[in-house]
C-alpha cells in the first residue's frame, strides 16, 4: 500500500542537502517561533495527565474553559501565520525536518479546539479524572514540589467544574461519548468520591514516600495540608462529577456510535485520521487495507494450527475451536498477579540479551514493570509502555493469556515504547517539541514492528507464543476494519465485537474493552498497523536496494534516531539512509590510487 504525502508536508520535504549553518536569519526566526510557543504551551498544561508536556511544578491545573480554549486557538492560528512567512528553502536541513514535524503538531492542536473536542474530555480508555493520578506518580524532591502539588489538588474543583460545563455544551450539540459504551465508566469516579479516608486515595501516595531531605516537621505539615486538600477539595469535586455523570451525562449521551454522525463528523473524523496516522487517507482505503491484512495474517495463523496438529470438531470449525482452546485451557494463564509480572520480567530480560544485536544505539534510560493501578485497570488495555515504565494489567487474570505476553512485552517495553521514548528524550540536540512529543503512527508503528522483530530475535519459544504474536498483529489489522467500519460505514457495536472475536485469541474482556475504546476514540486505533506497514515497507526497500550490504542495526538506528516523526518524514529519512549507504559502499569499492 502506497502511503501518500499530505499536502501540508510537501513544501518541507525537499531532498536532503548538506546542513547550512543553523544560525541563519531564517533558522533564528523559526527557532524563536517554536521556542516561545513551547514555553507558553508548558505553562498552559499544568501536569494534568499522563502525556502532559509540562515538566515544571505548576501550581494550577489547566484552564480548560471555552475562553481559554479560544485563546489557545488564536495563539496557534497566529503561530501558523508566522510559519507561513518562513521560507523552508532557506532553512538548514535539520530545521526543514523540524518544520515538517512542528507544523502538523500545531495544526492538530488548533483542530482539537476548532472541532470542540475539548467538550468530550474522556473516552473508554482514559479520562481527565483518572489522568490526575499520573501527577501523583511524578518524582517530588523538595518542599516546593509538594507545595505545588498541594496547590494543584486544591485546584481540582475549579478544573472539574470547567470540564463539566464543557461536557454539558457537548451534550447540547450532540458531541459526546456514545451511550452504549458508558456502562460502568463511573466506577473510577466513585472510587474517589466515596472515600472516607483521604490517605487511601492514590493522590495521597506521594506523601507516603517523602524524601528524607525534607525535615520531619516540614513533612508533617505537608502531609496535613495534603490530607486537607484531598478531603476538602478533591473528594467533593469527584462527588459533584459523579452526580453529573450519572444524572446528566449518561441519560443525555448520544445513541449513535459513528464519529461521522456527530456535528461536523465527517470532517472531524478525517482530521482524526490525519492526526493519528500523519497521512491523508480515506476511510475506504484504510478499510480495504485492513481487509487485505486480515486475510494475509489469517493464512499464517492457519499454518501454525496445522503444524500443531490441532483438528477441532471439523475443518469448518477448526479455527474457532482452536481459539476456544486457547481461551479456556488453564496452562495458558497465570494463577497470581505476581506470576504474570514475573513472566513479563523474564521475557524482558531475555530481550535485553538480544536487543544489542539488532539496534546499534541503545538508550541510557531504563524501565521498570509496574501493575496498572486498580482504579483504572478494569477499562485499561493489557499493558502500556512509556518512558521508564511498562504498565502491566493484572486485573482479571483469566483475560491475560501468557501466549500473548511476549508480543505485549516487546511492544510496551524493549525494543518498543520504553526503548524508543528513552532514545527520543536523549536526542539532546533536538528541540523539546520533538523530544517530548509523541506521534502515534510512528510510536505505535515502531512498537508493533518490534513484535515482528521479536521472531528474528528468538523471543517466541513455542508455537502458541508465535500464534499470540499473530493474534496481536491480527488485532491491529482488525482495528483498520473496525474503526472505519464503525465511524464511516455505520457498523454496530455487536458487529465490531464479532469481527474481533472471530479472528483473534483475545479474551472476551479484552475484546469488549478494545472495541469500546475504538468506538469512543476515533482513528487512534488506525495508527498502529499503518505505522508498522510503513516501517516494514521501508525495510524491504532498504534490503532490496542494499542487498548483502544491508545492516539491520544501522537501519534501526536510522528509524530511531529522529525521534517521533510523521510517516512521510520517516520515509524521506530512510531513503536518505539508503542513498548514503549506497554511496559509502561505492566509495569503499573504489580502487586505491
Amino acid at each position: 500500500m502506497k502511503l501518500p504525502l499530505p499536502a501540508l508536508l510537501l513544501a518541507a520535504l525537499l531532498p536532503l542537502t548538506p546542513a547550512r549553518a543553523a544560525d541563519s536569519a531564517t533558522d533564528k526566526a523559526f527557532k524563536a517561533i517554536y521556542t516561545k510557543e513551547w514555553q507558553w504551551r508548558q505553562a498552559q498544561t499544568g501536569q494534568a495527565d499522563e502525556d502532559s508536556d509540562s515538566s515544571g511544578d505548576n501550581r494550577h491545573l489547566p484552564d480548560v474553559g471555552p475562553q481559554a480554549q479560544q485563546a489557545r486557538l488564536q495563539k496557534w492560528k497566529d503561530v501558523l501565520k508566522q510559519l507561513d512567512r518562513i521560507d523552508a528553502g532557506k532553512l538548514s536541513a535539520d530545521n526543514r525536518v523540524n518544520l515538517a514535524i512542528y507544523r502538523p503538531q500545531i495544526e492538530n492542536l488548533a483542530a482539537e479546539v476548532q472541532y470542540g473536542a475539548y467538550q468530550m474530555p474522556f473516552n473508554s480508555d482514559s479520562s481527565f479524572w483518572s489522568n490526575l493520578g499520573f501527577m501523583a506518580r511524578r518524582q517530588m524532591d523538595d518542599g516546593d514540589a509538594f507545595e505545588a502539588y498541594i496547590a494543584r489538588l486544591d485546584d481540582v474543583p475549579r478544573y472539574f467544574d470547567q470540564q463539566i460545563d464543557n461536557m454539558r455544551a457537548g451534550l447540547k450539540r450532540g458531541f459526546s461519548v456514545p451511550h452504549e459504551v458508558l456502562d460502568g465508566r463511573d466506577a473510577s469516579i466513585a472510587a474517589v468520591a466515596e472515600l472516607q479516608d483521604p490517605e487511601q486515595s492514590p493522590l495521597y501516595a506521594p506523601f507516603k514516600r517523602m524524601p528524607a531531605t525534607i525535615p520531619a516537621g516540614e513533612q508533617q505539615r505537608l502531609r496535613a495540608a495534603g490530607r486537607q486538600a484531598i478531603a476538602g477539595s478533591v473528594i467533593p469535586a469527584y462527588a459533584r462529577l459523579l452526580t453529573f455523570f450519572r444524572e446528566e451525562y449518561v441519560p443525555q449521551a448520544r445513541t449513535t456510535l459513528a464519529a461521522e454522525a456527530m456535528p461536523d463528523g465527517q470532517a472531524w473524523y478525517r482530521q482524526q485520521i490525519r492526526e493519528y496516522t500523519t497521512l491523508d487517507l480515506s476511510p475506504e482505503d484504510i478499510h480495504a487495507a485492513g481487509v487485505a491484512e486480515v486475510a494475509r495474517i489469517q493464512a499464517e495463523m492457519d499454518t501454525i494450527i496445522e503444524q500443531l496438529g490441532f483438528e477441532g470438531r471439523s475443518p469448518d470449525t477448526r479455527f474457532a475451536d482452536f481459539l476456544q482452546f486457547l481461551r479456556t485451557d488453564p496452562q495458558f494463564y497465570a494463577k497470581t498477579p505476581q506470576e504474570l509480572l514475573n513472566r513479563a520480567a523474564w521475557i524482558s530480560k531475555r530481550v535485553d540479551g538480544e536487543v544489542g544485536k539488532f539496534i546499534g544505539t541503545l538508550p541510557r534510560g531504563r524501565f521498570t514493570i509496574v501493575e496498572v493501578p486498580p482504579d483504572i485497570a478494569p477499562f485499561w488495555t493489557a499493558g502500556r509502555g512509556g518512558l521508564g515504565t511498562y504498565w502491566l494489567n493484572t486485573y482479571n487474570l483469566p483475560s491475560r493469556p501468557l501466549y500473548n505476553l511476549p508480543a505485549l512485552t516487546l511492544h510496551e517495553s524493549s525494543p518498543g515504547h520504553s526503548l524508543q521514548q528513552a532514545l527520543a528524550l536523549e536526542q539532546g540536540e533536538q528541540p523539546d517539541f520533538r523530544r517530548q512529543n509523541y506521534i502515534s503512527a510512528y510510536g505505535e508503528g515502531w512498537a508493533l514492528y518490534t513484535e515482528k522483530l521479536g521472531k528474528e530475535m528468538g523471543i517466541y519459544e513455542t508455537p502458541y507464543e508465535d500464534f499470540g504474536r499473530l493474534t496481536y498483529e491480527m488485532w491491529r489489522a482488525c482495528r483498520l476494519v473496525i474503526d472505519t467500519g464503525v465511524h464511516h460505514f455505520g457498523w454496530s457495536r455487536e458487529q465490531a465485537l464479532a469481527y474481533l472475536r472471530d479472528r483473534t485469541a483475545l479474551s472476551e474482556h479484552e475484546i469488549t474493552t478494545e472495541v469500546d475504546r475504538y468506538i469512543s476514540w476515533p482513528a487512534q486505533a488506525l495508527s498502529y498497523k499503518l505505522g508498522e506497514m510503513a516501517i516494514v515497507r521501508l525495510r524491504t526497500e532498504a534490503e532490496t536496494a542494499l542487498g548483502a550490504d544491508f545492516d539491520i542495526k544501522a537501519f534501526h538506528d536510522a528509524v530511531l534516531s529522529q525521534g517521533s516523526v510523521p510517516l512521510p518524514v520517516l520515509e524521506q529519512q530512510i531513503r536518505a539512509f539508503i542513498a548514503d549507504s549506497q554511496r559509502a559502499v561505492a566509495e569503499k569499492a573504489k580502487p586505491a590510487h
